[in-house]
């Protein structure tokens, strides 16, 4: 992972650095290995970072959208289960926040005009794409249709894809570094137990794994 952060085998800073209020239930803590501060996100939420901070999250068939404004210290990252949720046509929350953005059009939303609240540009935000696997053993693809979504959504939006991983049939592991732009993701070629598919079935109607692959950095 790229990016100034400190060296890794740091000891812990003595605490977090201070976050945007709407974040403040996500579960941050430092980070040894990588020397920085980590915000860990579940399906349905998202974060927005000004400082130094790695967003990390597991996804199977989700899709997590990470943004961020090249010429500034701002980035952010969701992780959404669904495409879209029809009932939010008119602008209102379903069940709460962290119900209402695990669907694509609501969490790209969020994502976006939050990091425009905290001072990015639209014409400076960069975009890579990350998950979508066929996890789920289902009619209907998940995975696909929220990498249908996504690429529609950004298309509309006018926004440049910088990179992305989506699709295959495995899970991954995502970190991105806010400040940087740089996202590692490691494959879940193999998971001991099955911890993300149950959750996403249950989520449908993100990690308890052991990843068996290395780690690949692909943008």
């Amino acid at each position: 992972m790229s990016g100034d952060v400190m060296p890794s085998g740091s000891p812990s800073p003595s605490k977090l650095p201070p976050t945007l209020p709407q974040f403040s239930h996500i579960n941050r803590y430092w980070d040894p290995q990588l020397g920085a501060f980590v915000a860990k996100l579940l399906p349905g939420e998202y974060y927005v970072s000004a400082r130094n901070e790695v967003i990390c999250t597991v996804l199977g068939s989700c899709v997590s959208a990470c943004i961020r404004d090249r010429t500034r210290n701002l980035g952010g990252m969701n992780h959404f289960m669904l495409p879209i949720d029809q009932s939010l046509g008119n602008g209102a929350w379903s069940e709460g926040v962290s119900a209402a953005t695990r669907y694509g059009n609501v969490a790209m939303e969020m994502l976006i005009n939050d990091l425009l609240k905290a001072g990015a540009r639209r014409q400076n935000l960069e975009v890579k794409l990350v998950g979508g696997g066929r996890v789920l053993a289902a009619s209907t693809d998940v995975g696909a249709n929220n990498i249908e979504f996504v690429r529609r959504y950004v298309e509309m939006e006018g926004f440049t894809v910088a990179g992305e991983d989506l699709g295959e049939t495995y899970p991954r592991k995502v970190y991105y570094s806010s400040d940087s732009g740089k996202v590692r993701v490691k494959r879940l070629l193999r998971v001991n137990n099955t911890t993300i598919m149950d959750r996403e079935k249950a989520y449908l109607r993100n990690l308890q794994s052991a990843p068996q692959s290395g780690g690949v950095e692909l943008f």
